[in-house]
């Protein structure tokens, strides 16, 4: 028998990771840990493991390392960092309503919006910093020689493909909002899988990359769907929200003054891009249970 470890499932808009407090449990391998764990045959099922844990730089309330299904680390996780913001209050780790969180992409600070019995997070604010758009080691690539012309695209050279870096790199592909149905956004998943794999991996992209497909369904409104590197479609990103919403600023098809909602599969996210140049996001984050699992 192995170590058996404590461990929570969260999602934030159905983006969903186990969380393991790492000042009361050590994990020596999280890579393997996260591969046999986000296993959703086999394991817990999430879309990877996050590790809560001490910080190394001094300004930091906590650290936290992210490990995708795929056992590869992440440098950030915004569905992830508020799901820390209400884990961190709700267990009484924190009475602080402003967190500053260490990640690999530097120090987010989050801003807990606390309900009116004073004991839940209703939801999280997180300052993502300032997006990026000329970054060498994530992109190399020229964007409309990437896209697949089979997928309804927007055909203007006022709305193109467009790298967004929140830390880590984003690729957002605008489709035809006349082609919509619904609240369906006119990819199937074998499109996704296929498309967000290949894309994932083009040579343009070093680091490999998030990608997003996104319509304009309404002012301020779009519809979003996700290939997230090293996990596979999911049903939101955080990081990826922020990253639609600036390149559909970038592009002219929404506006900067007013919040814009990013819908994905999973829930919604408010984002704005604010005077000082940084990206907040805003939405939920939520428990889904607790047990105890072996370490592989």
């Amino acid at each position: 028998m192995g170590q058996k470890i404590r461990f929570t499932k969260m999602h934030g808009a159905g983006n969903d990771y186990i969380y393991v407090d790492t000042l009361k449990y050590d994990i020596p391998h999280p890579n393997t840990t996260s591969i046999a764990w986000s296993n959703r045959h086999m394991g817990i099922g999430s879309d990877g493991l996050v590790l809560i844990g001490k910080p190394i730089v001094k300004d930091a309330d906590y650290q936290m390392r992210i490990f995708n299904a795929d056992g590869s680390e992440a440098m950030m996780c915004g569905n992830a960092s508020r799901c820390i913001g209400k884990y961190l209050f709700e267990k009484g780790l924190t009475e602080k309503t402003e967190l500053k969180l260490e990640t690999l992409s530097g120090i987010k600070v989050l801003q807990l919006h606390i309900c009116a019995d004073t004991k839940h997070v209703d939801s999280v604010t997180v300052d993502m910093l300032e997006p990026k758009f000329d970054v060498q080691e994530q992109y190399q690539g020229t964007s409309p020689n990437l896209v697949p012309y089979h997928l309804p695209l927007v055909r203007s050279n006022d709305v193109q493909p467009t790298f967004v870096s929140m830390g880590n790199p984003h690729f957002v592909i605008f489709l035809d909002q006349s082609k919509i149905d619904d609240t369906k956004l006119p990819i199937t998943d074998t499109d996704l899988t296929v498309i967000g794999k290949a894309l994932e991996h083009n040579p343009a992209f070093p680091e490999r990359c998030n990608i997003e497909f996104a319509c304009l369904t309404g002012a301020n409104h779009l519809r979003t769907r996700v290939w997230e590197r090293g996990s596979g479609i999911t049903m939101a990103c955080g990081t990826g929200a922020c990253a639609t919403a600036t390149a559909a600023i970038k592009n002219n098809i929404a506006d900067r003054s007013k919040p814009i909602e990013i819908e994905m599969d999973g829930g919604t996210l408010s984002i704005e891009w604010k005077e000082d140049n940084h990206i907040y996001m805003t939405g939920p984050a939520t428990f889904a249970f607790e047990g105890e699992a072996e370490l592989p």
